[in-house]
């Protein structure tokens, strides 16, 4: 859920530029994996990037467009524009150096179904650890907001 929010984020900053522009300085960087299904982008830059690829939104990109799953944006690649399409269940990072603000995501975890609906193999016993306490000794990772908050 909590990525799902963060995922919003993304979407509704860019739904905003889509209609206003970018602001000052503030430009964003997106980092999202190239095989996810719903990806569109061109071969070669599949080709080179097969895994994972960053993009920036800054000066150059033209008719972003923003829906609830995905954002399209045409970039330069190459000396020549492509329109990418990419949803945000495939970003693993976005930032904006302005502010300094950013966020990284962890891949969604699909699991095949197992017997009686319930997810088979790892999927079940991450769910399980995460529900449970860590173990004694075993230091919990707490992330600090205040890192990402403007100092003025």
């Amino acid at each position: 859920m909590v990525h799902d929010a963060l995922r919003d984020v993304v979407r509704r900053a860019l739904a905003q530029v889509a209609e206003e522009g970018l602001p000052g300085d503030h430009h964003f960087v997106l980092a999202f994996k190239t095989g996810e299904p719903g990806v569109r982008v061109p071969p070669f830059l599949r080709d080179l990037h097969p895994e994972e690829t960053t993009v920036v939104l800054q000066h150059q990109f033209w008719d972003l467009e923003v829906d609830r799953e995905a954002f399209s944006v045409t970039l330069v690649f190459g000396g020549a524009r492509h329109r990418i399409t990419v949803p945000f269940a495939a970003l693993t990072a976005f930032a904006d150096p302005a502010v300094p603000f950013g966020l990284r995501f962890e891949p969604a975890l699909v699991e095949p179904e197992g017997e009686g609906g319930e997810a088979a193999g790892a999927g079940a016993a991450a769910a399980a650890d995460e529900a449970s306490p860590p173990e004694a000794g075993v230091a919990a990772k707490v992330v600090r907001l205040d890192r990402f908050r403007r100092k003025d």
